[in-house]
């Protein structure tokens, strides 16, 4: 009788990882596709949340290629993805500017003022650094009054390829602890965070925990990997 294989996709800064496993968690395929940061300023650091999606499908097509067969049994995808990135996403649900990364240090001065501005220490248990998603989002607000009122949705990068995925807005607990976002105590988006951002929660994907299903692939990604039935995708972790 055939077993289930899973699957484990983790979008990096640099590469996006695709690894099969059996129901013994050996490794049946271990693929990965490259990908460009752009530093348009010193300090800055961004990335086009597209170049997610075409290296998972090369990914995919490298794993596809080499176990077919293996790949067809899939029956469920685990998340992975670097943390804080700031992906602005419109009503068509398309980005309106490139992902602010991880590494970004523009918001500094942010920092100071949403900490003047609200809790976030006792709420979402850190000091805020420009690392964090919060402060990209005031700086946006500040800098680029337009892109932020046309953000409808703010996503994390492994956020934005679930939506490509499933079709759904979600996240995990563990990469929205990395928002500044997050009441961490109550496990869910603190009102009062987001406000002194000057977000509210119609701008949040949903949260689930990091084993729970968050959808399923959608069938004309099914058919382009070759799989069958209902593929659940996961919650999934952020990579710290």
């Amino acid at each position: 009788m055939s077993t289930p294989t899973n699957l484990g996709l983790d979008i990096g800064t640099s590469a996006v990882k695709a690894v099969l496993i059996d129901a013994d968690q050996s490794i049946l395929a271990s693929e990965s596709a490259a990908m460009d940061v752009t530093r348009p300023q010193p300090g800055w650091s961004e990335q086009d949340p597209d170049s997610w999606i075409s290296a998972t499908r090369q990914a995919m097509a490298k794993v596809k290629s080499v176990q077919p067969e293996a790949l067809s049994r899939l029956k469920g995808i685990g998340l992975s993805g670097h943390m804080h990135g700031a992906t602005l996403i419109g009503k068509d649900h398309k980005p309106l500017r490139p992902c602010i990364l991880w590494n970004d240090g523009r918001s500094a001065l942010e920092c100071t003022e949403l900490e003047a501005r609200a809790d976030f220490r006792g709420i979402a248990g850190n000091i805020v650094m420009a690392g964090f998603t919060a402060p990209k989002l005031a700086w946006v607000a500040k800098h680029e009054p337009d892109i932020f009122e046309a953000t409808d949705k703010v996503l994390l990068p492994k956020d934005y390829v679930r939506l490509w995925l499933t079709g759904e807005f979600a996240s995990d607990m563990s990469d929205a602890a990395g928002t500044m976002w997050l009441d961490v105590a109550n496990r869910k988006w603190s009102p009062d965070l987001l406000h002194a951002t000057g977000l509210t929660m119609d701008h949040m994907p949903g949260l689930v925990e990091g084993s729970a299903t968050s959808g399923n692939l959608r069938d004309e990604l099914c058919a382009e990997w070759g799989l069958h039935g209902q593929i659940a995708v996961a919650g999934g972790g952020g990579d710290n």
